[in-house]
């Protein structure tokens, strides 16, 4: 399986673009999470080392430490959701002439959509984490670089969104529906909560101009 990550921005959007069933939706979310978190960690680079913001240096290299990590842990998921669905886009092919036939694909589908929804559910929570973030580095980080702390909660908080329709797509698919509706409240909650969070880093980022 490629790795996403590894392509040109070009590249990626070309293959995105296609017929190929992976990179798809996941994919994307996880990436443009990414980007979110990376805008984050720019603001923080910005104001360390800065006079001015002495008083916060030492949280803002807390804060980076956690942005690096959800900006590896983001560009890994990108090549991990296309490794789950691969399997979900074959599965959905299979044939279901004959009852044996039918049973197997139920049997093959209750496993490859619970590995399909994982990922992005994933991606939803490491979002949630970074929009966590995005506050400190909009208050406190280098004025010069607000516009990019709002920029990046909006980022993640569309990432968040993005993930989120690619969880609800599979468990809408799902005969096991207590589990089912066990993630889509989950889901739920999370989108409720951060995107709220996320709109109100951009509003205050939005008041400085």
């Amino acid at each position: 399986m490629e790795d996403f990550s590894k392509k040109s921005c070009e590249e990626f959007v070309e293959v995105l673009a296609s017929k190929a069933p992976v990179p798809g939706g996941g994919g994307a979310s996880a990436l443009v999470g990414a980007i979110g978190v990376a805008l984050a960690n720019m603001v923080g680079n910005l104001t360390v080392g800065k006079k001015k913001y002495a008083d916060v240096e030492d949280e803002m290299k807390r804060l980076m430490e956690q942005c690096q990590t959800l900006e590896k842990e983001l560009l890994q998921l990108i090549a991990r959701d296309a490794k789950v669905f691969e399997p979900l886009s074959k599965a959905y092919g299979m044939p279901r002439e004959t009852e044996e036939e039918k049973a197997k694909k139920a049997e093959v589908m209750a496993i490859v959509l619970k590995d399909a929804c994982s990922v992005p559910y994933e991606i939803m929570e490491k979002c949630c984490e970074a929009i966590d973030l995005m506050d400190d580095f909009a208050k406190k980080g280098s004025r010069l670089a607000v516009s990019d702390a709002g920029c990046g909660a909006i980022c993640c908080s569309a990432a968040l969104q993005a993930a989120s329709l690619n969880v609800l797509i599979n468990t809408k698919a799902m005969q096991d529906r207590a589990y089912a509706e066990a993630v889509n409240q989950k889901a739920h909650a999370m989108l409720s909560e951060y995107t709220k969070k996320a709109n109100e880093v951009y509003q205050y980022v939005a008041e400085q101009f």
